[in-house]
């Protein structure tokens, strides 16, 4: 049985065991100013990390990918022999790193005992010649080297933006096999980087649109295991999972779960209507949420868990409304050209991310919830399915290849529309679902 194993990742401050902070986001003199103008990518030095140097050098690596991978940092390298301190508690040689163009520096030292390790790290601001914060300690098991690494680029990342980080967190997708007309379809659960994948379900039945509960611990998908779809829900630690619809009269399909995990939005098909239906996560009770005479679909909680964002083409073609759990009128919040729909709320709350069709392009781009400021983030041949980084910065969604042998690849996005970068899989992947900051 696959088994998804975790770990208690420790963060002290001189020996005092300290809870992670939210944001980390202190005051000081170096900050990055986070607008949709053009960034010039902040300098950071990340010299060789001091002690074991296999892995080390591994941590350092990580650390340095997840900072210059976001388009706002930019690795100086590791300098000339002079600048390199020869310990961990050596003094920084700050104009040698200033005449580098570093702006910023990170020191830090690993230390391994059998299958546990200890790293230390420091961040400094290289042209105020000062740290910029407390020193930290991250201890954690060997085997979990990549989450300790991607722990420190978080604190280095949230310090220097002011942002909430996302590093360390996980992302549900579908792996596709097959020629087009006959995909084989499986569920995974990886690493934001694409790494330490863990499958959740095997190739026997087809299986679509996976969605994290907000604590990261359960996934619902809807599967066809009946042969035609019903809802699952999915426990990850245990890779467990049970049904959660089986009436054989209708349809269900794309559900989501509440940010309090005590919901699951979803989509019924009877009769040739589809509506909107909430369930009783605990009980299994349902009931109708939106129903219309009209297609609705693809709900999508606000962070409060107060309200949906839902697609419907009730007003002649698939456009975004929002509606509340407690009943009402739905109030429509984009009127613009093309085929609006598969919305995904931002964590933040400012923001709506949905896929929108324009002719024969497909386009994600974001909505703000009162329906103002549309705007395009990408555009291709078939560009869909968008989920949102933890922080809501960030945006993870399908993009597949025109032809006959097209395949669905996973992309992200900056919600300033650069920093477009493909995901590094080796196979084809779609339906990512970004789940919350790993503890």
């Amino acid at each position: 049985m696959l088994r998804l194993l975790t770990f208690a990742l420790s963060l002290t401050v001189a020996g005092i065991a300290l809870p992670v902070p939210p944001a980390l986001a202190q005051d000081g003199p170096l900050r990055i100013e986070l607008t949709d103008g053009v960034t010039e990518p902040l300098a950071i030095a990340l010299p060789p990390f001091h002690g074991d140097a296999g892995i080390a050098a591994r941590i350092r690596d990580v650390v340095a990918a997840d900072l210059t991978g976001t388009g706002l940092f930019r690795d100086v390298g590791p300098g000339s022999a002079a600048s390199q301190p020869a310990s961990f508690s050596e003094a920084i040689a700050y104009e040698d790193w200033r005449a580098l163009g570093a702006q910023a520096l990170v020191s830090a030292e690993v230390t391994q005992a059998e299958e546990a390790i200890s790293v230390k790290f420091r961040l400094f601001d290289v042209y105020a010649g000062e740290a910029q914060g407390d020193g930290m300690q991250f201890d954690a098991r060997a085997a979990d080297w990549r989450r300790a690494a991607h722990k420190i680029a978080d604190q280095i990342y949230a310090r220097l933006t002011g942002e909430q980080p996302y590093f360390d967190s996980r992302v549900a997708f579908v792996q596709e096999t097959g020629p087009k007309d006959a995909r084989i379809k499986r569920i995974g659960v990886m690493d934001y980087d694409g790494q330490n994948i863990l499958w959740m379900t095997d190739s026997s039945s087809l299986v679509l649109a996976p969605h994290f509960s907000r604590d990261g611990q359960r996934l619902v998908y809807t599967s066809f295991d009946s042969g035609f779809p019903q809802i699952r829900v999915m426990d990850i630690a245990t890779v467990s999972s049970r049904p959660l619809t089986q009436d054989t009269g209708s349809m269900a399909f794309s559900p989501r779960f509440s940010p309090d995990g005590r919901w699951i939005a979803y989509s019924r098909e009877q009769g040739g209507n589809t509506d909107i239906w909430l369930m009783d996560a605990a009980t299994g009770a349902q009931r109708p949420l939106v129903q219309s005479p009209a297609i609705d679909t693809a709900p999508s909680f606000s962070p409060d868990g107060q309200r949906i964002v839902f697609e419907s083409d009730r007003s002649g073609s698939p456009q975004l409304y929002i509606a509340g759990l407690e009943g009402g009128e739905p109030v429509r919040i984009t009127f613009g050209d093309g085929r609006h729909g598969s919305p995904a709320w931002s964590p933040k709350g400012d923001l709506i991310a949905f896929t929108r069709q324009v002719g024969n392009r497909f386009q994600i781009a974001t909505v703000a919830t009162d329906g103002s400021n549309e705007k395009t983030l990408t555009e291709s041949f078939l560009d869909e399915s968008p989920s949102w980084a933890p922080n809501g910065r960030v945006v993870m969604f399908t993009r597949v290849t025109p032809g006959g042998n097209g395949q669905p690849q996973l992309h992200s996005v900056d919600i300033t529309g650069r920093n477009m970068r493909p995901l590094n899989l080796d196979f084809a992947a779609s339906d990512p679902s970004w789940g919350p900051l790993m503890p």
